[in-house]
């Protein structure tokens, strides 16, 4: 019998120093607060902890357009400017940090799909608000979208669940596959009335074919744990009914009470139940594949223990 952990962490600088700067919501000190709360609950010695890699063009052109990947080349070498409409600045050596953000959660994928980690969680990813075309809020390139279509393309797997807790909808995922069935999409997110990116609402549902194959709940400004369990028992429904080959899970911590730019009140409790519920999910019917990546969250502290509780609930019993 294999000793090998089943989950795979990646820890390393070439993720960490994706951010804008000591003064931005989203510092490149937030894998150090992750970190610290990981070593500190042993988590380190529970897992398979992998070292970031990098992506090549080829696999970051699986989801973004040849033009928007040289505008961030470009843009990159003088790490000055926005590269949208002034949410998302760019820094030296964007491109390259970025595409270590991507080449780790397919190197993530390529294990779990190999059989050598039954799950993995990438902490500094989860970069849900980038378009094909585009950067947008704090995401420069999409890992989401080019897992997805990574999944598809490089190891044959169609049917595959995005799920995102994230305070913020994950709009740059749902408008770039609204239309493909084989992409189920759920999202619990702060109501759009009251937060970026404004979009996310009950009626958008997927649109042709793939109408119903996607659920957004707009959720009330700081609602808690009672309300998110009450949302979650309906995601957790439409995710097992829908009998996917592969799931991620965004799990951005901006979500739980207390962080700087969101207006949730869940506590890090909601992140174990979703992470603990989808994982049983992928053991009936992915083989236990299952890829987590960490997301938003601002507060270091919530984050910290928000993305510990998912790897914990992600360990096999017996494990964790």
């Amino acid at each position: 019998m294999s000793t090998q952990p089943s989950v795979r962490v990646y820890a390393g600088e070439e993720i960490a120093r994706y951010g804008f700067g000591d003064n931005h919501p989203f510092g490149t000190d937030r894998f150090s607060a992750f970190w610290r709360e990981f070593t500190k609950r042993g988590l380190h010695h529970q897992v398979q902890v992998g070292t970031p890699k990098l992506a090549d063009q080829a696999a970051i052109e699986l989801f973004h357009t040849a033009n928007y990947m040289a505008k961030v080349k470009t843009m990159s070498q003088t790490g000055t400017g926005y590269l949208d409409g002034g949410d998302t600045p760019c820094f030296p050596n964007a491109y390259q940090t970025t595409a270590y953000v991507v080449g780790s959660v397919l190197d993530a994928i390529d294990h779990i799909i190999q059989g050598s980690n039954k799950r993995a969680f990438v902490p500094i990813a989860g970069l849900h608000h980038a378009r094909r075309d585009a950067a947008a809020g704090f995401c420069i390139f999409n890992d989401c979208g080019i897992a997805i279509e990574a999944l598809r393309t490089r190891h044959g797997i169609q049917r595959v669940a995005y799920i995102d807790i994230d305070a913020h909808h994950g709009d740059g995922v749902f408008y770039a596959f609204e239309e493909d069935p084989d992409l189920i999409f759920a999202d619990l997110h702060e109501d759009g009335r009251y937060l970026y990116p404004g979009t996310g609402s009950r009626s958008e549902t997927g649109k042709g074919a793939a109408k119903g194959s996607k659920l957004n709940i707009p959720m009330a400004p700081n609602a808690g744990d009672q309300a998110f369990l009450s949302a979650w028992s309906k995601t957790e429904a439409f995710i097992a009914q829908a009998k996917p080959e592969f799931i991620i899970l965004q799990c951005g911590a901006d979500s739980v009470a207390g962080d700087p730019l969101t207006h949730l009140g869940y506590s890090a409790k909601a992140h174990a139940q979703a992470a603990k519920s989808l994982a049983r999910i992928a053991d009936i019917h992915c083989k236990g594949r299952m890829l987590a990546v960490g997301g938003g969250g601002y507060n270091r502290d919530n984050l910290a223990h928000a993305w510990c509780n998912v790897i914990k609930a992600m360990l096999p019993q017996g494990e964790s």
